[in-house]
């Protein structure tokens, strides 16, 4: 009856219910000669999603298992198909690699990767790691996957059964032969660590911690034999792996000491790689452990059928996200990411004024950060205005931005608009922290909120209010020295049409938010790479800068340098991209370019001298109202996307945006002088350490 309403339905043009399509791709299962690897392909195009924001996989999927479950024949043909196709596939690829970094190393998989796009590789039936690219053939299969509960996946393995082996052609004892040798080359995978340059490099205290690694493949291969004598029946029991976990369970905890220290002194792709494949092997290790020793045991059964559930599940979809780049990166960037938006974190902290000692250094800073500014912004146009080649002017602007930010730097100034993204990390961190459900927490939030919003305002105040009246005091003098201004009439008109906020200024305002997101990056990133290669040991102990200058004083230069690398390199960079940017643009047609409200603020000054002050009040409120609207455009890009970052790198979901919001604007009613200016306190107390 079903079949004929089937047929009714297409010969009308109505197409089969959802029960319907599934049942017709559960029947050829009934056929033992049917083609499983195409029964199984047909089986899973009729689940998954048909097309985005299609929810309904996860109900296809046990309405298949209800429908097996249903019908014990049919059931019985599907557990056969099944397992024999798993019993007749190679599984230690799939039982060793599958959802396990490679050996190749971190840049060989990602141009593996890129190549895979550009010229698939061609499958092998034969692996049942091959296999799953041609049941799971779209590259998003693992987000439907993923919404699959624990129970399902159960109630399919109970359905499939293999664990035991029964059926007369099905050789179970050779899947358990090849879980055994995965065992043995995963073992000696994490052994091999024991001579690992890398570990012993990132921990001092590695050689005390090397005969848990040595000793993990001995402790196997003896497992392996006592399981092997077990199932040929010659020994009374089996090993329970007891030994074997624990003696993993020391090397897991020797691979978390060394991260733990990484995030101290340092890390490196390298080292994150090892440890990411080494965590994996091991989680691995335990799996195929647990599934084998409960496999033995027949009290265990239920056991041993959630353990092949859960390495299954989470097997398929890391081998179907295999050839993802997103998810290569995302493996590995969760130290190094952690690592280097930590050391930023640590540079914002410095950019929070808690006390008013705090604030008024921030004024004096930022003040001496704008005379800067105000002469580096003549210098570029300066430059602009010689006519070199796009590449010599390149040169120039990158030059003259990167070693004046090097300069405000070192100097101990403050550039306003690089506060947002160091501050964000600090704000990230400390949303990590808390409770929502407690106020005193969310009001600690709101006491840092208050303590970016002063701090920021101060150093742009201090900025603007030093670079424009440098720019129009550099101009005037330069015009009576030399007779005329510095800048031209119609460069100083050309300037103020780029401060107007109906053109493309806040675009290209965007741009440099973007940049001073990166230069903070930048900055953690060569933090930690001075720390982790020990690099102010290193410049004290060369020998021509100990003749030089003495050992004393390359020592002293080594550690400054290794404490400020990361400012300088930074600094340099971002002033590099903001001035290329504008030859880029020019280069390739493109309307590129970047504008910095404390750059905006030195431009006007100079457009207005150069008009002799003739401007008309529209002209200059328009002008006020874009440097206004850059400065605004620089922090929110640069803030939010650190912030995103940050959170993103420590794993933090932060959902109480809204609670949050209302206690920032009850405070705001309540005192809004906090938000301008610092609390007066005693300077031992801050305002964290006073709502704490």
């Amino acid at each position: 009856m079903r079949g004929l309403l089937a047929r009714l339905r297409r010969l009308f043009g109505q197409p089969p219910s959802v029960a319907e399509a599934i049942a017709a791709a559960l029947t050829p299962f009934r056929d033992p000669e049917a083609d499983t690897l195409a029964l199984l392909r047909r089986l899973v195009a009729v689940i998954r999603p048909g097309q985005r924001g299609d929810d309904g996989a996860s109900g296809r999927y046990t309405l298949m298992l209800d429908q097996l479950e249903a019908d014990p024949a049919l059931r019985a043909a599907f557990g056969r198909h099944v397992a024999h196709f798993l019993a007749t596939r190679h599984l230690l690829t799939f039982f060793t690699d599958s959802g396990i970094l490679p050996g190749t190393g971190f840049f060989s998989e990602w141009w593996r990767i890129i190549g895979h796009r550009l010229l698939p590789e061609v499958a092998d039936e034969r692996r049942l790691k091959d296999c799953l690219h041609l049941i799971f053939d779209r590259t998003d299969d693992w987000r439907w996957l993923k919404r699959t509960v624990a129970e399902q996946s159960q109630r399919l393995w109970e359905i499939i059964e293999p664990l035991g082996g029964t059926g007369p052609d099905i050789d179970w004892r050779g899947v358990q032969e090849q879980m055994l040798d995965a065992v043995l080359l995963l073992a000696h995978r994490v052994s091999g660590l024991g001579v690992e340059s890398e570990l012993m490099r990132a921990s001092p205290n590695f050689d005390d911690d090397r005969p848990c690694f040595i000793a993990l493949s001995a402790e196997a291969q003896e497992f392996a034999a006592a399981l092997r004598r077990a199932l040929d029946q010659t020994a009374e029991k089996a090993d329970d792996g007891s030994q074997l976990l624990v003696i993993a369970d020391q090397c897991v905890s020797a691979l978390q000491r060394i991260r733990r220290r990484a995030l101290t002194v340092g890390t490196s792709l390298h080292l994150s790689y090892l440890l990411t494949r080494s965590e994996q092997s091991l989680e691995r290790l335990r799996q195929l452990v647990g599934i084998l020793v409960s496999d033995l045991d027949p009290g265990a059964r239920q056991e041993a059928i959630e353990g092949w559930a859960a390495f299954a599940h989470d097997a398929f979809i890391t081998e179907n996200r295999r050839n993802s780049l997103s998810f290569y990166m995302s493996q590995l960037s969760h130290l190094l990411a952690v690592r280097v938006t930590e050391n930023a974190a640590h540079s914002g902290e410095k950019y929070i004024c808690d006390r008013v000692s705090d604030y008024r250094q921030m004024w004096l800073s930022a003040a001496g950060g704008g005379i800067l500014i105000g002469v580096m912004a003549l210098l570029k146009i300066l430059a602009a205005g010689l006519g070199a080649p796009l590449f010599v002017q390149a040169v120039l602007f990158s030059m003259i931005y990167g070693l004046g930010f090097v300069a405000i730097f070192l100097l101990g100034m403050t550039v306003a608009t690089k506060q947002s993204a160091m501050t964000a990390q600090v704000l990230a961190g400390l949303l990590g922290d808390i409770k929502p459900t407690r106020a005193a927490d969310i009001e600690r939030v709101v006491d840092v909120v208050a303590a970016v919003c002063r701090s920021q305002l101060a150093a742009i105040a201090g900025n603007v209010m030093m670079a424009l009246p440098v720019a129009i005091a550099v101009a005037i003098g330069l015009s009576e020295l030399f007779g005329q201004p510095p800048v031209s009439p119609a460069r100083g008109e050309h300037l103020l049409n780029d401060l107007n906020p109906l053109g493309w200024a806040i675009p290209h305002a965007a741009i440099a938010g973007f940049y001073l997101f990166l230069a903070g990056l930048i900055s953690g990133y060569f933090d930690n790479r001075a720390a982790y290669a020990d690099v102010g040991r290193r410049i004290g102990h060369l020998g021509w800068l100990r003749r030089l200058v003495g050992r004393e004083r390359a020592g002293r230069a080594g550690v400054y340098i290794e404490n400020r690398l990361g400012g300088i390199m930074g600094n340099f960079l971002f002033g590099c991209m903001l001035g290329s940017t504008g030859v880029i643009g020019a280069i390739l047609g493109l309307p590129l370019d970047i504008r910095h409200i404390a750059f905006a603020s030195a431009n006007l000054g100079y457009a207005l001298q150069s008009a002799d002050f003739a401007l008309s009040p529209e002209s200059v409120l328009v002008a006020v109202v874009g440097v206004a609207a850059i400065g605004l455009t620089n922090l929110a890009v640069s803030f939010s996307l650190a912030l995103r970052t940050a959170l993103g790198a420590r794993r933090i979901r932060f959902t109480h945006w809204g609670a949050l919001a209302r206690a920032i604007g009850r405070r705001f009613r309540a005192e809004p002088r906090s938000f301008l200016l610092p609390r007066r306190l005693p300077e031992a107390e801050t305002p964290t350490e006073a709502s704490g």
